[in-house]
């Protein structure tokens, strides 16, 4: 047996070990009004089952999902029966997806109602991390839902191990970090202006998830390969965990990672 490219890493503030490439899974049962360039078809169970063995063989053991990622975390729920202690599971609360269309709800009676959701539908006790699914407001979320509080809640009970926010503004990113374990954020070659909050959580020993971290449109960086510039940026700064990749490509999974592994290798 052929030795994973990727090791774990700690989660900063948590007891949580991840791998340095999350596998996000939107893609696994969500294909509506998704902001992706090209059209793609849902992975049949086969498909899904063999993508997942990959990544566990790549190293990969953080999977990223929602209830607003459609079928996903059902799917998931049957995928990975006999196999969820190889696995640290990242899903979220706010956002639903319901025909067609994105709505939220953060009340405290949505949240834990969503919670009591995703442990039936993943078949499990727990979630590692659950993050509030922001709408873009996020300040205002926090303050005026106590989302956030509810999660810690949820956490003292054991159904959690940690709790964050995916945020979209510098000022709820930092203040979802005051208040929780960790935040997702938007970090990549064109968007790099939540910064300060990956800043706040490396003084502050918070943990970091990084969303989009492969941007569309690295046209301008001609001659160079835009993945591996991606990844010294993104793993350049020390907050950062894990960035969340949702490629179904088999191809491009293996060479993610294998390009995640050489950055990582030549940092050292």
């Amino acid at each position: 047996m052929t030795e994973p490219l990727l090791s774990t890493r700690p989660v900063a503030g948590t007891d949580i070990a991840v791998s340095p490439v999350g596998f996000g899974t939107v893609k696994l049962g969500r294909d509506q009004q998704v902001k992706y360039p090209q059209g793609f078809k849902i992975p049949d169970d086969q498909a899904a089952s063999d993508l997942l063995a990959l990544a566990r063989s790549l190293g990969i053991n953080l999977l990223d999902t929602a209830p607003a990622y459609g079928t996903s975390e059902e799917r998931l729920g049957k995928l990975l029966k006999g196999q969820r202690q190889d696995w640290v599971i990242c899903s979220k609360v706010g956002e639903e997806f319901v025909e067609g269309e994105s709505r939220f709800d953060f009340s405290p009676e949505h949240i834990r109602f969503s919670i009591e959701r995703s442990l039936k539908r993943l078949k499990t006790d727990y979630i590692d991390m659950v993050l509030v699914h922001s709408s873009g407001d996020d300040v205002n979320i926090i303050q005026q839902y106590g989302c956030l509080e509810v999660l810690a809640d949820l956490k003292k009970e054991g159904l959690i191990r940690a709790t964050g926010m995916s945020t979209k503004t510098i000022d709820g990113g930092i203040l979802a970090l005051e208040q929780s374990d960790m935040a997702m954020v938007t970090y990549n070659l064109n968007e790099q202006a939540e910064k300060p909050v990956l800043d706040y959580a490396a003084k502050h020993d918070k943990g970091i998830l990084i969303k989009k971290a492969l941007a569309s449109g690295h046209a301008c960086l001609e001659g160079e390969d835009p993945v591996e510039k991606s990844m010294e940026l993104v793993f350049g700064h020390p907050a950062v965990a894990s960035a969340i990749i949702g490629t179904i490509n088999p191809k491009h999974l293996r060479e993610n990672v294998e390009t995640c592994a050489r950055v990582l290798r030549n940092r050292v």
